[in-house]
C-alpha cells in the first residue's frame, strides 16, 4: 500500500539539475510540487495503481534498438507518412 507523502516543493532550476533523483522519489510515492519564482508550474506525483488500465502499449521501440528510438526520427517518419496521404 502506497502512504502518501508531504508534498516537497522544489525549485525548477533543482528540478532539472537533478531530474532523475526527484523522478525516483516520486516513483516512491513522494508528492513534488515544482515552482518558478515561487510560482507553482506543475505538479508531480505517482501513478494511481489503477492507472494501468489507462494506458495503452501502441509500439515498443525497444523491440526495434534496445536503447529506445530517438525521437527525431521518430518525427520524422511520421511526417513522412503524413505527407503521403
Amino acid at each position: 500500500m502506497t502512504t502518501k507523502l508531504k508534498n516537497k516543493i522544489i525549485g525548477f532550476k533543482e528540478f532539472r539539475q537533478n531530474a532523475n533523483r526527484y523522478i525516483g522519489r516520486v516513483n516512491r510515492g513522494e508528492y513534488l510540487t515544482i515552482v518558478r519564482r515561487s510560482e507553482p508550474i506543475f505538479r508531480m506525483f505517482p501513478p494511481d495503481e489503477d492507472d494501468n488500465n489507462l494506458w495503452e502499449t501502441v509500439i515498443d521501440f525497444t523491440k526495434i534498438n534496445k536503447n529506445g528510438v530517438p525521437a527525431e526520427k521518430v518525427l520524422k517518419a511520421l511526417k513522412k507518412l503524413n505527407a503521403e496521404d
